[in-house]
Order: C-alpha cells, then structure tokens, then sequence
C-alpha cells in the first residue's frame, strides 16, 4: 500500500513506513488499513520467519499528523462522543493488531518515534535504534493523553518511575539513554541499522517457526495472567510443539550438528 512498503528477503519481511515527507504519520485511514492488513497477512503466512519495522527517511514515525491536529480532522475533530468512537475505529486498531501478531517483529528506528511513533516502536517484540534516533512519549505537551496504549506500553517496559517520567513529561528521549532504559536491544550506526536488524531476524528466523510464534505468545499472555494461567497455557503449548514435524527435525539436527531444514508449521 502506498503509505507503507513491504520488502522481503526469504522468511524476512521489511515493512516501511513510506510517508518521508510527512515523517510518517500513523494515523490516516490508509496507513492504519495497511498496518492492520499486513498483520493478518503475516498470521496466514506460514512460511514468514520474522517482520522488520521501520520509516523512510530522516523520521521513524512522528505520530499523529499535525496539520490534522490542528484543523480538528478525522478523529481529532467532531464530539467528544465521536472523537472516542474515531479513536477505537481508527489509531486504536493498531495496537489491537499488534497484539494478535503472531510473527516476532522488531522495529529499527532509524530517526524520531514520537508520540504515536514512539508507542508503535513499543508494541514490536524487540528495538535496534540509530544513534540518531530519539523517543518522546509527547503527548502532555500538546495537551492529550496517550489515546493509543502509550501508557500500558510503558508501564509494562519500563520501570514505574522512568514510564512516569516518560508520560508526564513528554521529554525526549536519546537512543542511548533509551538503551540505558531497557528500551531498546541495540543502537548502532545509522548505516548498520538495517544491516544489523536483518541480522537479528536472521537468528530468530532459524528456528522453528510454529515454536518462535508459540513462544511469543507465551510472552504476551505473561504480561497479563498470573504464573498459573501461564503454566496452564505452557503446558496445552508445550503438547501441540511436542508433534510437530519441526521438533523431530531440531531434534534430529541437534544430534547430527547441523543447521535445521524447517519447510513447514
């Protein structure tokens, strides 16, 4: 779709956020539509491995549109009535989708990820930044509340005082005290970026696949059930990966110390 390009290479697909001339909004009806549709392609798709986020040119993503901001279009105008319902039909979707996507995804932000941008580079399993890259959870300054997830993202990445800090603010945030943070896996070298996020998703993307899903799913049911929902759901998990023809051929190259050829879920 034209607000977002998908590349791939293999099991890897690139999604890029392809709006450089307006650092990448998130928030139009097409980019959402797109956001969302990528996501159920990639659960139907059982031959992709792992999923790389990231924007075109100087900006990951700015988040909402400031020149809709400020004329009060689409969901930021009309009723306070209207304007909730414009929030759970549109930017909302989103995390929604983010939620149920099945395939490991890390976003590599290249540049600025603010406001709905930063939180969109939140809801990806794992972050490899630019040194060029900053953070802002901006919201406060302009007056609105993160209305996308913002503040259960932080809350659950970060510690209660540094999402505070984060949310109440609105200050940016630097690649490397992201780092610091526990924000972000990596940053590197705007010119290693790519490089480097390809290159995680290369080792995620040799193992097999139905047990990378399986245990990512396991990873976001851990961050809202207790320890004995989690072992209820690890054990159902654990039985269905026990039969698959993926654990008999790890099984198999583990003994002969080779790489595993895994063809299928």
């Amino acid at each position: 779709m034209g607000s977002v390009r998908k590349d791939r290479v293999g099991g890897i697909e690139t999604w890029t956020l392809d709006l450089p001339d307006q650092r990448n909004p998130i928030t139009g009806a097409e980019t959402i539509d797109a956001i969302v549709q990528f996501i159920a392609e990639a659960n139907a798709d059982e031959q992709l491995r792992c999923i790389i986020l990231t924007g075109a040119g100087s900006a990951f993503s700015a988040g909402g549109n400031v020149k809709d901001l400020k004329a009060k279009r689409g969901f930021f105008g009309g009723s306070p009535y209207s304007q909730t319902q414009g929030y759970r039909s549109g930017i909302q979707r989103i995390p929604r989708a983010m939620l149920e996507l099945e395939v490991p995804i890390i976003a590599a932000v290249n540049g600025a990820a603010v406001g709905a941008g930063c939180d969109l580079a939140l809801m990806c399993d794992l972050r490899i930044a630019s040194t060029t890259a900053f953070f802002a959870e901006s919201f406060v300054q302009l007056g609105l509340i993160p209305g996308d997830g913002g503040a259960w993202l932080l809350a659950r990445g970060l510690s209660p005082a540094r999402a505070a800090e984060a949310v109440l603010t609105g200050d940016r945030i630097d690649a490397a005290t992201a780092l610091e943070w526990g924000v972000l896996n990596a940053v590197v070298e705007p010119d290693d970026l790519l490089p480097e996020a390809h290159a995680l998703a290369a080792r995620i993307a040799k193992n097999p696949p139905l047990a990378v899903r399986m245990a990512k799913r396991l990873l976001r049911e851990s961050s809202s059930q207790d320890l004995r929902s989690v072992l209820e759901l690890s054990a159902s998990l654990q039985a269905i990966a026990h039969h698959t023809t993926d654990h008999d051929e790890a099984v198999r190259a583990a003994f002969e110390k080779r790489p595993g050829l895994y063809i299928s879920q």
